[in-house]
């Protein structure tokens, strides 16, 4: 990755964050530790890359720290936004029933997207002005994995049809069909939102899409706990978590 596009991602995945949560970004500190053999140059790069996407999203840089090491580029970001108290969302709202929606189009990370992804910070905001989000994250880990973090915190399950999985066009393909759909279930760093809405309000996105991204239902939310796969034949498969784990 350049310098430009780390500065950039690095400020990219904490809008994706706050936009997850219905936060609307206003500020962000930004720190670097930077390799001392790079030079100034390196740091302009990278600092340009924070601040065209703090401008395009109208937040302030609003402090930080930089010191140089003999180490890797370090860059820590924390982001600060708002939400009002009505229109803050969790994972933890999910019911029985609940329609499951995702934003755009997944599996696309080895084709560079996890690189210049677009924060759906615009695309939240619209969502939550035109329904009510029961349940809300960003795939950052992957379908299977982050869909769990919802199913874990709301105690419920889901059923998921094969078919409906958005697949991107940056998945090769000379891939078969089950391995790109493996791919967009599991490679992460999709930086997509994953909700939840009642049955009504799914029915009011399907025939009137209010965003300027493809907005896809992919499934729905059941009591029975776990996650589960709905393929072409009927079949049911289980849909274990993959993708990214954090080794904490």
């Amino acid at each position: 990755a350049t310098p430009e596009l780390a500065g950039r991602k690095a400020l990219a995945v904490n809008l994706s964050d706050l936009a997850a949560m219905g936060g609307t970004p206003h500020s962000a500190l930004v720190s670097l530790a930077l390799p001392r053999s790079r030079g100034s140059e390196f740091a302009k790069s990278v600092m340009q890359g924070v601040m065209q996407l703090a401008a395009e999203f109208e937040t302030q840089l609003a402090g930080g720290d930089t010191n140089s090491w003999d180490g890797p580029l370090v860059i820590n970001v924390a982001i600060l936004g708002t939400a009002a108290q009505s229109h803050s969302v969790k994972r933890s709202g999910a019911q029985p029933g609940d329609w499951i929606f995702v934003t755009g189009a997944l599996g696309g990370s080895l084709g560079s997207h996890h690189l210049t992804f677009q924060p759906r910070v615009r695309e939240a905001a619209t969502l939550r002005e035109t329904v009510t989000i029961k349940s809300m994250i960003d795939l950052s880990d992957g379908l299977a994995s982050d869909l769990q973090h919802i199913l874990k915190e709301s105690g419920v399950g889901a059923v998921i049809r094969s078919q409906q999985i958005p697949i991107s066009p940056l998945i090769s393909t000379e891939l078969s069909s089950a391995e790109r759909l493996q791919k967009a279930i599991s490679d992460g760093e999709d930086f997509e939102l994953l909700f939840t809405v009642s049955p009504d309000e799914g029915q009011r996105l399907l025939k009137q899409n209010p965003l300027a991204i493809a907005l896809t239902h992919l499934g729905e939310i059941t009591a029975e706990q776990g996650a589960f796969l709905l393929q072409e034949d009927g079949s049911r498969i289980s849909l274990k978590r993959s993708g990214w784990q954090h080794q904490l």
